[in-house]
């Protein structure tokens, strides 16, 4: 007995349908947080409520990158490893900003600061400042994450006053692209001072 029939000829049918099957029947799973497109990296920041999430991203929005999702974000795996992100169609692309209520990103900054779904790269952990706690002060001890048994990294912000959480979000994405062309900064300084302070060694690895 026939599910459907279609006029269309099987491979044509077969390639119009298949995104669509691919998004319907990807596995999915909700984060609260708020994520963003920041030169092109989707960063998804978390933490407790409360934090400055929202008024992070308005912030970057103001900075000319783009709103992706707000408090609530579903995520969608597509294939292995690829994890995308979009937030809820009810809520579009408004934002709650304490103290001030809702307002509509989108009618304030124009369509050109939304974006309907983004790639999910980093997780940018945002925690109020612990003096007890120990934070990463290098990076050459990344801290991964996953999200439907995809991983990801993930990065924990210690906030106190006067941080500028806005420039920092930048450097993040800035760091990420430049990890995608194959540079480790942490690495490739740490390797500098390795070879200043064994020289003996930085030679027989170089004529080697």
């Amino acid at each position: 007995m026939p599910v459907f029939r279609t006029r269309i000829e099987t491979g044509d049918f077969y390639r119009a349908l298949k995104p669509y099957l691919e998004e319907v029947l990807a596995p999915v799973t909700t984060v609260h947080g708020s994520l963003a497109d920041v030169y092109g990296i989707g960063l998804l920041f978390t933490g407790p409520s409360g934090i400055g999430k929202s008024e992070c991203v308005l912030g970057l929005v103001q900075r000319g990158h783009r709103l992706v999702a707000d408090d609530l974000v579903f995520v969608s795996r597509r294939g292995n490893d690829v994890l995308m992100g979009k937030g809820h169609e009810r809520q579009g692309f408004h934002m709650e900003i304490r103290g001030i209520g809702i307002v509509d990103i989108a009618s304030m900054f124009g369509t050109r600061a939304t974006r309907q779904r983004k790639r999910v790269e980093v997780i940018v952990d945002l925690q109020a400042w612990d003096d007890a706690q120990e934070y990463d002060r290098t990076g050459l001890d990344r801290e991964m994450t996953r999200i439907l048994g995809v991983e990801l990294p993930r990065l924990t912000i210690p906030l106190n006053p006067g941080k500028n959480l806005i420039a920092i979000s930048e450097v993040i994405a800035m760091n990420q692209l430049l990890a995608y062309s194959g540079v480790d900064v942490p690495r490739r300084f740490d390797d500098g001072l390795r070879g200043a302070m064994n020289p003996r060694d930085s030679l027989i690895e170089d004529y080697e």
